[in-house]
């Protein structure tokens, strides 16, 4: 008998193939099967992998199957978790977990019947400037909380949106917060706790031809833990993307990450604090042509192998991708764009 863990990618885009090659590095992890309507010569795959064109299939061909990692546009993510949770499966859900709380609710629920993991791809989390950042706040360093203020300011153009495609659909994409920001979303929660959105503004500047919904946002919270903040972000950027940065100001220090992917820390000064060498932000690895952000899918299947095998709890789970769900919404519903 072998002792692999059998895994199947739905979705085989630019994400999913990078799933492919986490799962055909991973020791212990063996590729059974692929999921897309497009056919291997469209989506530019070789392997041998057998490919279906539903996800019905390839769950009944495949009852062996015990993780599924789905890589589909957004709006399907809690519809095929859901398939697999009822097949008896793992699902691994890219970001979001879904487009509204009460279909995420649908996959925990599912999932804790079936008494199955669900495992989230928020893989910012393991970027040594989110971890060095969770510890200093998690462990009063920086003393009181006053304000956190998150910028996000992307590139997102005609290079990126096609006539046709699913990204800038309403349906399937879901918003600029759910498709583009939602890893930051998800470090402010997992550092600092939910929040209360207090005012937010939503502005379509320059693609009113290719999205349904906004480009840029400024929003202003109360964190429920105490303190306020804000997070401003657009897609509007000229030809490049400027930073992703989140500034925190407590009453023992500041600090400041920033960078394309909050991947480096710019500013620590904090009350009898000296600041450590972090571990650089893109790990070693034989996973693929992969830097930065897209580089730390390696902790995330790491992660999967280590709670399958009993060895570690796991690092995202489905309730944590419900809070990001939940607390995108309501910034939406506080903005009047409920979804």
């Amino acid at each position: 008998m072998s002792d692999f863990i059998p895994f199947a990618v739905i979705g085989c885009g630019r994400i999913g193939q990078r799933h492919m090659e986490m799962i055909l590095n991973m020791p212990g992890a063996e590729l059974v099967a692929i999921c897309d309507v497009k056919e291997k010569k469209a989506l530019g795959i070789d392997m041998e992998v057998p490919l279906y064109s539903s996800v019905q299939n390839l769950l009944s061909a495949h009852p062996e199957l015990k993780v599924v990692a789905i890589a589909t546009p957004n709006g399907y993510h809690a519809e095929h978790a859901l398939q697999v949770i009822q097949a008896g499966g793992h699902p691994i859900i890219e970001k979001p977990m879904a487009l509204r709380r009460s279909d995420a609710e649908k996959v925990l629920h599912a999932a804790l019947q079936k008494g199955v993991y669900v495992f989230g791809v928020m893989q910012n989390r393991y970027s040594p400037p989110s971890a060095w950042l969770k510890e200093v706040v998690s462990s009063g360093k920086l003393g009181e909380i006053y304000q956190v203020h998150v910028d996000c300011f992307w590139n997102r153009d005609d290079r990126y949106y096609h006539p046709g495609d699913w990204h800038g659909t309403k349906a399937l994409d879901g918003g600029t917060l759910f498709t583009q920001f939602s890893h930051f979303i998800d470090i402010l929660y997992w550092v600092f706790g939910d929040i209360h959105p207090t005012a937010v503004q939503l502005h379509n500047f320059n693609h009113a031809h290719s999205i349904d919904f906004e480009d840029s946002g400024m929003i202003h919270f109360d964190l429920v833990e105490g303190g306020v903040g804000s997070l401003n972000y657009s897609t509007s950027v000229w030809d490049a993307n400027l930073e992703s940065s989140m500034t925190v100001i407590g009453s023992k220090g500041s600090v400041k990450v920033a960078g394309q992917y909050m991947n480096e820390v710019v500013h620590c000064h904090i009350e009898g604090y000296a600041m450590p060498t972090l571990a650089p932000s893109n790990p070693p690895n034989n996973y693929g042509p992969y830097k930065g952000s897209a580089a730390n899918h390696i902790y995330v299947y790491e992660n999967v192998m280590s709670v399958l095998r009993g060895e570690s709890p796991i690092t995202t789970n489905a309730l944590e991708g419900l809070k990001v769900v939940d607390i995108i919404e309501r910034i939406y519903a506080k903005a009047g764009k409920m979804m």
